[in-house]
């Protein structure tokens, strides 16, 4: 007799548990990136009555008899599932596609999130401004004027600093792809203004010094009489101002007698095939160019303090690349066609501030520059797991490492199974209330049943005192 009302009052207090974890989930159904919790049961140890027989030749076999002694809670499981998208328009919120959480830094403590709704603090730092925990990811390096990602290195804090200084950078490339028309016409000796203008082609492009001048670079195009694959250039810096640059051209490492003079030939097919000068210089295999180094304007001459006199100019060199040889695509041509001017990139730049930014599905953060430049700032790390079910919830959307959970994997977005960063938008808890009500309609049930369980005991029991009046 006294079984059941043991039985019963462990259903009480494990449906009353179920129903905790219940209102858990509905109040947080508007929690951003909240994961629901599930409770499982499974019966307590069972009471056993008579054990199991073999069969014999005479009779056969018997089953066990057990008497159940309650339930329990198996299990409280925290549900992974995706959450859904909802779009906040605000740049610096993020939200997860797929595995893998976001990690912050409180001191030394290293926690998990699938909340981003972040924000920058006072100093840019990438945070969450309800706990100022620090966003990790990885810092962009600049070697040799070029920006990348070492996402190998320790996560550190991410910051985005907006209004910073971005220096100038003076130009060291410059590609350059026009079409010469094979059908321009040859300049005569003694020839007018009209025939010079008609039988030159003038390609113009804004290139940058040290101090982030912007200079003017001039490529002039002939035909060479008696040549029909043959042009000669001509480089300028600033032709127009009343101070024009000297250049100096250097092919293969040779510097041209003429200043600022090279001669390109090509194939009978219209594609590049060398680049030579007058003085022996050429360039025929691979990548096909010229070196062009000019002196930098108002610049400081050294003065040699031993003798009093003054040093060379500070002067400039960028490589004018013109392509590959025997190659047609981003590359100097000549073809029966109307000649272009395409110079389709240069990697100079005036000085510039940060006034924007922008994060793309790789968690790559953009810097957006006062001067026309974009160039990555940083990315936000994601982390994940082997056993997600196994991290243990700390409280404010976040989740910590437990022995059970495995150790973090920190890497980019889209490797080792992690999901990609959709910014501008923040995942939503994954609670669904219909499901929520329903479970919530079985366990209150369950738990009126195992009271009628109790109640019903109790009058087996009076029933029993009363049998002697």
């Amino acid at each position: 007799m006294m079984r059941s009302l043991y039985a019963g009052v462990s259903g009480l207090q494990n449906h009353q548990i179920r129903m905790d974890v219940i209102g858990n989930n509905v109040s947080n159904v508007n929690t951003t990136g909240f994961k629901r919790g599930r409770v499982n049961f499974h019966d307590m140890i069972s009471q056993t009555m008579q054990g199991a027989a073999r069969p014999t030749d005479e009779v056969g076999g018997v089953n066990p008899q057990q008497i159940g002694l309650g339930v329990q809670v198996a299990s409280i499981d925290t549900i992974h599932t995706q959450g859904s998208l909802q779009t906040t328009g605000v740049k610096s919120d993020m939200a997860i596609q797929g595995n893998g959480f976001f990690v912050l830094r409180k001191g030394d403590q290293s926690l998990y999130t699938r909340a981003g709704a972040f924000g920058l603090d006072e100093t840019g730092n990438l945070v969450n401004p309800a706990n100022g925990m620090h966003v990790q990811g990885w810092m962009a390096q600049t070697v040799d004027g070029q920006s990348f990602i070492n996402s190998s290195a320790a996560p550190e804090d991410l910051v985005i600093p907006i209004g910073s200084k971005d220096p100038a950078q003076a130009t060291s490339q410059v590609f350059l792809a026009s079409n010469l028309n094979k059908n321009t016409p040859v300049i005569p000796p003694n020839a007018s203004a009209k025939e010079v203008q008609d039988g030159t082609w003038r390609v113009e492009y804004d290139i940058y010094d040290t101090f982030g001048n912007t200079h003017t670079l001039r490529a002039n195009f002939t035909r060479v009489p008696g040549q029909p694959n043959q042009w000669q250039a001509n480089v300028q810096i600033d032709p127009e101002s009343d101070q024009p640059i000297p250049a100096t051209v250097s092919v293969g490492g040779v510097q041209s007698q003429q200043q600022g003079q090279f001669t390109i030939e090509f194939n009978n097919d219209g594609t590049l095939q060398q680049v030579t000068n007058a003085a022996g210089g050429v360039v025929n295999e691979g990548d096909l160019g010229v070196n062009v180094t000019f002196p930098v304007p108002e610049t400081a001459i050294p003065v040699d303090q031993a003798t009093g006199l003054q040093g060379a100019p500070v002067t400039q060199t960028f490589s004018l690349d013109l392509g590959q040889q025997g190659s047609f695509v981003d590359s100097m041509t000549q073809y029966a066609s109307q000649s272009s001017t395409k110079v389709f990139s240069q990697n100079g730049y005036g000085m510039g501030y940060l006034e924007d930014y922008r994060i793309d599905q790789t968690g790559t953060i953009t810097g957006i520059f006062s001067n026309g430049t974009n160039r990555p700032l940083g990315q936000v790390a994601l982390a994940s797991f082997v056993n997600p079910g196994g991290l243990e919830k700390s409280g404010e959307n976040n989740f910590v490492q437990t022995i059970n959970s495995g150790l973090a994997d920190v890497g980019r977005s889209g490797v080792a199974g992690k999901g990609k960063v959709i910014a501008g938008t923040l995942e939503m808890s994954n609670v669904d209330l219909a499901q929520e009500f329903t479970d919530m309609i079985v366990t209150q049930r369950g738990f009126q049943a195992n009271s009628r369980t109790i109640t019903t005991s109790d009058q087996m029991l009076q029933e029993l005192l009363t049998l002697k009046r």
